[in-house]
C-alpha cells in the first residue's frame, strides 16, 4: 500500500501537483514511518510549497533513518540555501556529494553555495533602530512571558502543542525554554544554523515533537548550547549582534531587519559604512536610556497592570521570581504569588472567577 502511495506521489510531482504529493506521502509515512525515502520525498514537496523549515526537518529525519541516502542531503542543502543558511547547506551538500560523486546536482549547488558564502561575507547590513522589544509565542491560556528577564502577558491561540515553549533574551543571547517533563537525553536532537533552530523530541510510544523556527536574527552555532533538565530543556542561542529580537521566529520578506535599542523610535540611524575612523557605541548608555523611557511611560488599563507586574518581577530576587512563575503556570493564570516558601513545596491550585468554571489541562 505504501509503495502505491509513493508511485502516485511521483506522478503528482510530474503533474506539479505538490499538495497532492504531500498528502500521498503523509499517508505513506503513516503506513511506514521508518522509511527514509518517504521523508526525503516529502522534503522535496515542502520545498516546492515553500515550507522550508519543514523541508529541513523532513530531510533531517530521512538522514537519521538512512544516513547513506544522497537525496536527503540534497533536499537539506536546497532548503537551507533558500533559507540563506549557507554553512548548513554546504555541510549537507558535501556529505551528499561524497555519497554520490557522479551526481552533478551536488557539484552545481556547492558552487552556488560557495559563491553565496563569499558574497555574504562582504555584505554590509544597515541597522534600523526600534524602541521596544516584543516577545510572542502561542499558548493556550494567558501566561507570563519574559522580555530581558521581565514577565509579560502572552498571546492566545486555540491550538495547543505537545510541549509549550517561551523565550527571553539578553544583549548577547536568546534563551529558549521548552517545558517537557522527564524526557530522556538521548531522545532529543538539536541542530543550530546561522538563522535556524531545529529541535526534535522523540520519546518511544509518544507523538514526536519538533520546533523548527527560522530565527529572527542570526546566531553563532559554535557558541550555542542546550541542556535537558528534569522538567524542561533550555537552549541558549548566541547572537551575532547585540540587538533585540521582536519575536523568536522571523516572519516577513527575504531578509531579516536588524534592530538596535536606541533612545527614541524617531531617531533613525543612518546606515553604517566602513570608515578609517571607527566609532564606538556605548550600548550600556543606550540601554539605560531605554529603561528610563520605559519607566516614565504612562499606560492605562491592562497595559498599566502588565507594566506593574513586570516591574515587580524585574526588581524581585530569584525566589520571588520562581514563586511568581510557578504559581501562575500551575494555577493556569489565576494565581500570582511572590512567596516561594508558601508555593515552593506544593502545587498551586487555580481558582476560577465568579460565574466561571476552571478546567485543568496538561502540558
Amino acid at each position: 500500500m505504501a509503495s502505491d502511495l509513493e508511485a502516485r506521489a511521483k506522478e503528482a510531482f510530474v503533474d506539479e501537483d505538490y499538495e497532492l504529493a504531500m498528502d500521498l506521502l503523509n499517508k505513506a509515512i503513516a503506513v511506514q514511518p521508518n522509511n527514509g525515502h518517504y521523508y526525503a520525498d516529502r522534503a522535496q514537496a515542502n520545498i516546492k510549497l515553500n515550507n522550508l523549515t519543514e523541508a529541513v526537518a523532513d530531510a533531517n529525519k530521512a538522514i537519521e533513518l538512512n544516513p547513506s541516502l544522497p537525496k536527503a542531503y540534497l533536499r537539506k542543502g536546497t532548503a537551507c540555501m533558500k533559507l540563506e543558511e549557507y554553512q548548513l547547506a554546504k555541510a549537507a551538500l558535501q556529505t551528499g556529494a561524497s555519497l554520490a560523486p557522479r551526481d552533478s546536482k551536488f557539484t552545481n549547488l556547492l558552487k552556488q553555495c560557495h559563491d553565496l558564502i563569499a558574497e555574504e561575507s562582504h555584505v554590509i547590513t544597515p541597522i534600523i533602530p526600534e524602541k521596544h522589544t516584543m516577545i510572542t509565542r502561542a499558548v493556550s491560556a494567558k501566561e507570563l512571558r519574559q522580555e530581558n528577564g521581565v514577565a509579560e502577558q502572552m498571546t492566545v491561540t486555540v491550538a495547543r502543542p505537545k510541549y509549550r515553549h517561551e523565550f527571553y533574551q539578553k544583549p548577547d543571547e536568546v534563551v529558549v525554554t521548552i517545558f517537557a517533563k522527564g524526557i530522556p537525553q538521548d531522545s532529543v536532537t538539536v541542530d543550530f544554523g546561522e538563522q535556524i533552530l531545529s529541535v526534535s523530541i522523540e520519546v518511544p510510544g509518544e507523538d514526536a515533537y519538533s520546533l523548527q523556527p527560522r530565527l529572527f536574527g542570526k546566531i553563532v552555532p559554535a557558541k550555542c548550547r542546550y541542556e535537558v533538565l528534569s522538567t524542561k530543556m533550555e537552549i541558549r542561542l548566541a547572537k551575532v549582534e547585540h540587538i533585540h529580537w521582536t519575536a523568536l521566529e522571523f516572519r516577513g520578506g527575504a531578509t531579516v531587519p536588524q534592530r538596535a535599542i536606541v533612545s527614541s523610535v524617531t531617531d533613525i540611524q543612518r546606515p553604517s559604512y566602513p570608515s578609517s575612523k571607527p566609532k564606538r557605541v556605548d550600548w550600556d548608555k543606550l540601554e539605560a536610556q531605554v529603561k528610563k523611557e520605559e519607566k516614565e511611560e504612562k499606560l492605562d488599563g491592562d497595559a498599566a497592570l502588565n507594566k506593574f507586574f513586570r516591574q515587580i518581577y524585574q526588581d524581585a530576587d530569584e525566589d520571588t521570581r520562581r514563586a511568581m512563575s510557578k504559581s501562575f503556570v500551575e494555577s493556569n493564570g489565576t494565581v500570582l504569588s511572590t512567596n516561594w516558601k508558601e508555593v515552593g513545596s506544593k502545587k498551586v491550585e487555580g481558582s476560577a472567577p465568579d460565574g466561571m468554571e476552571l478546567k485543568n489541562w496538561e502540558y
